[in-house]
């Protein structure tokens, strides 16, 4: 968060003096803020912060500093750009464009070829997710295209999930914009499709994408409203899948509300989604939610977290049992182990921290390399830990492209 501080206010040309004297605060504070010496704990000091650099506060939490340069050591860039390009066209305007026309496969081959696509995001192989987002954008939006009948719907809905998947891996790497790009046309798409559910995921994927844009309110705003829409039109449905999707709203909803700095919406949010988890009876990954009560937990690990509540973190994961987090997707474990680490640095644990960031690359080292914010935790930990940190953090450090 300090080297967020220091590219504001360099962006607002203030010196640190300057910066200093708005917040009647002195330069050697604003100094150690910025080397991250000192933490900036209390959510009212960030408010002030945000108010004197005019910019959301959301902008200095955000867990993916837009403005960081990151090395996508096992992304390849060719393809990235690839799937930029993908989502700048727009297939669906073809009888203007004169667009080539794209032959594309059978539906059925289609589905295939998505449902791989998934199990490969959930595993954290996002080499393999990229290198198969580039030949299904282009693909299934024909295949929509010239899908006719009862088929054109079905189309529609693989249309969505491979928007969802572009946006979460988008997400990941720090393509915010991108991931919002995605995250909208999947929930165009849904809606032209039959499943209802569809509409609710793609919302986690849109306010997912505003969050991570520091857009802390609308990202709220979005979950709690679709979250509302579901028990309006659902009433006392206890399905497994529309209890998964309900409640991923209500948890994405909550680390949203926990960004801002809203106790009390967070810990009621998290409650609801605990009962729901409750009605639901055990974990379970319907619509690729990995929702469940195992997940719940995670996710109020999460929240304690973004509230700078490190010690509580701590606690509550202790009491997550280690079976039950194995059988959760790679993807959610690695993510976990990535929070625990940043939950250690606020509690001054690098020994733990650093435990943590090699737990999680070994279980999905995608996770770890391909994402600004594990960048960033892995040089507070080098920067911050006494002593030799040891072979292993270093080989991690040197992969990543981060040094001491």
């Amino acid at each position: 968060m300090g080297r967020r501080v220091a590219y504001w206010r360099g962006r607002r040309g203030m010196s640190q003096q300057v910066f200093a004297d708005r917040l009647s605060k002195s330069k050697s504070w604003v100094d150690k803020i910025e080397r991250g010496v000192r933490r900036l704990d209390k959510y009212s000091v960030i408010t002030e912060i945000a108010a004197v650099l005019q910019i959301d506060a959301g902008q200095l939490v955000t867990s993916e500093p837009a403005h960081k340069p990151h090395h996508i050591t096992l992304l390849d860039q060719i393809e990235i750009e690839n799937i930029r390009q993908s989502l700048e066209r727009y297939e669906r305007l073809g009888l203007f464009l004169d667009a080539a026309e794209i032959e594309a496969p059978d539906l059925a081959v289609l589905r295939n070829q998505v449902a791989y696509t998934w199990s490969a995001y959930e595993k954290g192989h996002y080499p393999n997710v990229t290198r198969s987002l580039i030949e299904l954008l282009r693909t299934v939006p024909a295949a929509e295209s010239n899908a006719e009948g009862a088929e054109k719907a079905g189309a529609a809905e693989l249309v969505s999930q491979v928007y969802q998947i572009s946006s979460s891996v988008l997400r990941k790497i720090g393509e915010s914009a991108l991931a919002w790009l995605a995250a909208d046309r999947a929930i165009s798409a849904a809606n032209r499709g039959d499943d209802e559910l569809l509409v609710g995921t793609s919302a986690t994927r849109v306010a997912n994408a505003l969050r991570s844009q520091g857009r802390h309110d609308a990202a709220f705003d979005i979950n709690i409203q679709v979250a509302h829409g579901m028990i309006s039109h659902y009433r006392d449905a206890a399905d497994p899948e529309t209890l998964s999707v309900y409640g991923l709203l209500l948890l994405q909803g909550a680390m949203a509300a926990s960004h801002t700095g809203d106790t009390a919406s967070t810990r009621d949010l998290l409650s609801s989604a605990e009962k729901a988890a409750q009605r639901l009876g055990g974990d379970a990954d319907y619509y690729w939610t990995s929702f469940g009560p195992t997940n719940v937990e995670l996710h109020k690990v999460a929240a304690h977290i973004e509230l700078g509540e490190g010690h509580a973190a701590v606690q509550t994961a202790e009491k997550i049992p280690p079976q039950a987090l194995d059988n959760l997707v790679a993807e959610r474990r690695a993510h976990h182990h990535l929070d625990l680490s940043r939950a250690c640095l606020q509690t001054g644990d690098m020994e733990r921290a650093k435990a943590n960031i090699l737990t999680a690359h070994a279980i999905a080292p995608a996770e770890i390399q391909c994402r600004p914010i594990a960048m960033d935790v892995v040089e507070q930990i080098l920067n911050r830990y006494r002593g030799e940190p040891g072979s292993a953090l270093r080989r991690l450090a040197s992969e990543v492209g981060v040094s001491a």
